[in-house]
């Protein structure tokens, strides 16, 4: 865990990089006290891409929520919790999702905490296809295997033989 602590208010993420799947929820898992009596808690959540300055998404007085109204059916918060609720994530929701919790007592204490999201798009059934298409040479010819997906982020390809990863050399060559 990591926290930022501004006097007595402490706000703590599990992670400051999350990763999410696409097409499925993701929550942000925030968690915060303070050691004073409160008689008001503002959460406010912003995103921010890189190179543009941070959207409001919503916000919460006591445990009352005012979502900006563009984004009010994509995320949810659930006071007195500071947690965020993601559904459906997309790639376009990849970025900072920045938290700040204001406490008002015996005067008001702020902390805040940046998450960063990547998305996940799953990876689609690799496909192999042979040249020659038949996948039948003689002695000194040479077949080619080639791999694709159709989708998928982060894809990383190994190809093996009998169970065992095939590196290269004379016989084998990889591109």
């Amino acid at each position: 865990f990591s926290a930022g602590i501004c006097s007595a208010l402490k706000l703590t993420v599990p992670s400051h990089t999350v990763h999410g799947i696409e097409g499925q929820p993701l929550q942000l898992t925030v968690d915060y006290n303070f050691n004073a009596t409160a008689s008001e808690i503002q959460i406010i959540w912003l995103f921010e891409r890189p190179q543009s300055n941070p959207k409001y998404l919503l916000g919460s007085v006591n445990q009352t929520v005012v979502p900006d109204l563009e984004y009010q059916h994509k995320f949810t918060l659930i006071p007195p919790s500071a947690s965020l609720t993601i559904n459906p994530l997309h790639p376009s929701d990849e970025g900072n999702y920045i938290v700040k919790v204001n406490v008002r007592g015996n005067g008001t204490t702020a902390a805040s905490q940046k998450i960063k999201v990547a998305v996940d798009v799953p990876v689609t059934k690799p496909v192999v296809h042979t040249e020659p298409s038949s996948g039948v040479v003689e002695l000194v010819g040479n077949i080619t295997l080639k791999c694709t997906v159709e989708k998928g982020t982060r894809v990383a390809y190994q190809w093996m033989k009998n169970g065992k990863p095939l590196h290269a050399n004379p016989n084998y060559t990889f591109s």
